[in-house]
């Protein structure tokens, strides 16, 4: 999967909060000043050529949607980012985590938590 840009990842983040769009629409979920409109359309135009974005036409205007979901995004970047970072293991990553002074007790534990529902699922699955 390809890597998108900063500007790419902001106009996805909007496209796919609104699910369907037309430019004035993505244009709008900037915070003021806002972007110029052309300067959106180049980054869906570069969407499009991307593969992550499609659009339906209605007279003069596209209306634009993902082709990519939210989770499928982040799921393969969050992979290049253990692969990259942490040789690949998952419980390093984990580890990083666990040194991380900033994590509350509260927040340990609810990670404990769905790591135990996680091998309790796997468990039963093997069962």
């Amino acid at each position: 999967m390809k890597d998108l840009t900063k500007a790419e990842e902001q106009v996805m983040k909007y496209l796919w909060n609104l699910e369907h769009a037309f430019l004035k629409d993505i244009v709008e979920q900037f915070p003021e000043p806002r972007p110029a409109y052309t300067t959106i359309s180049t980054v869906i135009r570069v969407l499009v050529k991307k593969k992550f974005v499609h659009f339906r036409t209605h007279g003069k205007v596209h209306e634009y949607y993902p082709l990519i979901s939210k989770d499928s995004y982040f799921k393969g970047h969050f992979k290049a980012v253990v692969r990259d970072f942490f040789s690949g293991s998952m419980s390093k990553f984990a580890l990083f985590f666990t040194k991380d002074e900033d994590l509350s007790l509260t927040e340990l534990e609810q990670m404990k938590l769905m790591i135990d529902e996680k091998i309790d699922r796997l468990k039963e699955e093997n069962d």
